[in-house]
């Protein structure tokens, strides 16, 4: 017979009085128990009363337990809401996985207020035992119902990284690291993703072999010992997904060998024929990207030769052939379509693996194909360059809010995405090819060294979204330094001329490379003049030293000679022609004698000398 309200009080207050031993008043709380089968006010006071007392009584534990489990399943959700609340005070002891199980079903509710509820619950208890709460949580995701496991999943990835230290010990880690592992035998897309969301936020996995467990698992899950089917969306998908979540754990201490091969060996080949399950996703584009962010942090490879090779050959799949020429011009209808982002991945992917094997371009290949390859990528530098100019002028001026419009966004990655191939182009076309350069890619956020420099021309000659291997010139750089400049070690001061010779005229092959090679030396000369403060044109210098008497001011003297011809427009105008927007500073008058005397040499002798022999002749003087 169910209690009435006056008899819950009643046997409340005898258990209340009680100071000594509660045991034997067993009656009593027998029929607080029996509250649960009476109407909704006999049922709130139930889920009170119950759990109070509970601890005293561990013969009717069971009982207690299962009264209170009614009351959770209560068709009124205020009394659901009572029941729920009070839960946490069985979890003692072995009742506690009991508990735990019990609130994990209980995340299956719909009400909102009900679920927050539940949530504070499993907290509460995960702060008492963790690892049995765990063991609650743990069962009904290998066990439970699909929204159970759904729920338990995401609960994890969620507020775990929220649990003290004291309570996320070494020994709940490796319990939680166990037990994952067992999920992941069977999981979809997405709970991969969360389960490995939780497997990374472990301190125990932040360790070099922690984040190396973590790859293994991704290699489990990614089925990298088996061809791909690339028409299976589904087996494409996994790909991608476990690639995904590889990425943030590669370094150089942990590499991506196993994906870049496996990409190399099966994917790149069937480029192609790759479905995906997302028929707005431009999947081909996806997997080169995947793989230019793995190509850093590649190791030793088995297969480097073969992989690079098959790089090498897709990369020629999309740096297309000049179109033939027709009486001295180009069919309108044979221009081909120019694949900046495609070609920025493969690049870069070569480029990487470039460095692991730099003969590749000299002893590897034809003399036939290393000569194709080298039309092709001339045709795509003059391409790029007109691109290039043309994206400048559209972003010019625009600051702020202006560059922040759809249309502008896109303009500012597509010169990213052009600056990129620049940067790497220029390096292959160098006699060896050069591996040196860097560039950050251009869906990659820009760090934080390198914002200030966004929307603005770089005095130095570097371009938004690439990073070369030049650096700017030291303003304190010691004298018996300077004279590095004109011959520095690679890398070190300014950009290498590299090995490029012209004979009695410049061919329209290399009027790219003038145009890079002329600004690298205008901004290398100019930060000299400032370094050696040459603007003044002082006449003290090395020479005193060994006391000897100064040289007399050429340049100044030459300027002053040449200036009724007018020979500063004349330098401007020679300079507009490979400069478009030209460096800042050639309005300065404090350096027009020396760019005046320097473009009228180079204009004399650069078409029958090397242009380093021309600007070694011309640092005698400075």
């Amino acid at each position: 017979m169910a209690a009435t309200v006056e008899e819950l009080y009643r046997n409340y207050g005898i258990l209340a009085d009680e100071k000594e031993d509660l045991s034997k008043h067993k009656d009593a709380y027998q029929a607080i128990l029996d509250g649960v089968k009476g109407g909704p006010k006999e049922k709130r006071l139930a889920a009170q009363f119950i759990p109070k007392f509970f601890c005293s009584f561990p013969a009717l534990a069971d009982a207690a337990i299962n009264a209170q489990l009614d009351l959770c399943e209560d068709e009124d959700v205020s009394i659901r809401r009572q029941a729920i609340k009070e839960l946490p005070r069985f979890a003692s002891g072995e009742n506690l996985p009991r508990v735990a199980d019990i609130l994990t079903q209980l995340l299956q509710t719909d009400d909102s207020a009900e679920f927050n509820q539940v949530n504070t619950a499993l907290i509460s208890i995960f702060k008492i035992d963790a690892k049995g709460t765990l063991g609650g949580l743990f069962s009904q995701i290998l066990q439970g119902e699909d929204i159970v496991r759904e729920r338990a999943i995401k609960f994890l990835s969620t507020k775990l990284k929220m649990m003290p230290d004291d309570t996320m010990t070494k020994e709940v880690e490796d319990y939680i690291f166990i037990e994952t592992k067992k999920v992941l035998e069977d999981v979809t897309g997405e709970e991969f993703v969360l389960l490995m969301r939780i497997l990374s936020g472990l301190k125990s996995m932040q360790t070099v072999s922690g984040r190396q467990q973590l790859v293994e698992l991704v290699v489990e899950q990614a089925f990298l010992e088996q061809a791909l089917n690339p028409t299976d969306a589904d087996s494409v998908d996994r790909l991608l997904q476990c690639t995904r979540q590889a990425l943030p754990l590669f370094s150089k201490n942990v590499h991506s060998t196993r994906f870049v091969t496996y990409f190399c060996e099966f994917v790149l080949p069937n480029l192609s024929l790759l479905t995906s399950p997302v028929a707005e996703l431009d999947i081909q584009l996806e997997v080169l990207k995947l793989l230019a962010e793995m190509g850093p942090y590649c190791g030793d490879m088995d297969k480097l030769e073969v992989n690079l090779n098959m790089l090498f050959e897709k990369l020629l799949e999309f740096m297309p052939l000049p179109p033939e020429e027709e009486n001295g011009e180009n069919a309108a209808n044979e221009e081909p379509k120019l694949q900046f982002s495609y070609v920025e991945c493969l690049l870069f992917s070569f480029h990487q693996l470039g460095k692991k094997l730099p003969d590749f371009l000299i002893d590897k290949i034809s003399a036939e194909k290393l000569k194709d390859f080298k039309i092709r990528l001339q045709y795509f530098a003059r391409g790029l360059q007109v691109y290039i100019r043309q994206l400048r002028v559209a972003l010019q001026g625009k600051t702020g809010d202006a560059l922040k419009t759809e249309e502008n966004k896109i303009k500012v990655v597509a010169l990213k995405i052009t600056n990129n191939i620049n940067v790497l182009i220029k390096d292959l076309f160098h006699n060896p090819p050069s591996y040196k350069s860097t560039v950050t890619l251009s869906w990659k956020p820009v760090q934080k060294t390198e914002a200030a420099a966004i929307g603005q021309k770089r005095q130095s000659g570097e371009d938004i979204g690439a990073t070369a291997t030049t650096k700017k010139l030291p303003t304190n750089l010691p004298r018996r330094d300077a004279r590095q400049i004109y011959n520095p070690p690679s890398g070190k001061y300014s950009a290498s001329i590299g090995n490029f010779s012209y004979g009695d005229r410049l061919s329209k092959t290399y009027s790219v490379v003038l145009y890079e090679l002329v600004s690298v030396y205008i901004t290398d000369l100019i930060c000299a003049l400032r370094t050696r403060r040459l603007q003044g044109w002082p006449r003290t210098g090395l020479r005193r030293k060994r006391k000897q008497k100064p040289r007399p001011d050429l340049l100044r003297g030459l300027h002053m000679l040449l200036y009724p011809c007018n020979c500063i427009t004349t330098t401007q105008q020679y300079l507009s022609q490979f400069l478009p927007s030209g460096p800042s500073c050639i309005s300065q008058p404090s350096i027009h004698p020396f760019l005046s005397t320097f473009f009228l040499f180079i204009l004399g002798c650069v078409f029958e000398n090397p242009f380093t022999t021309s600007c070694h002749w011309l640092s005698r003087w400075l």
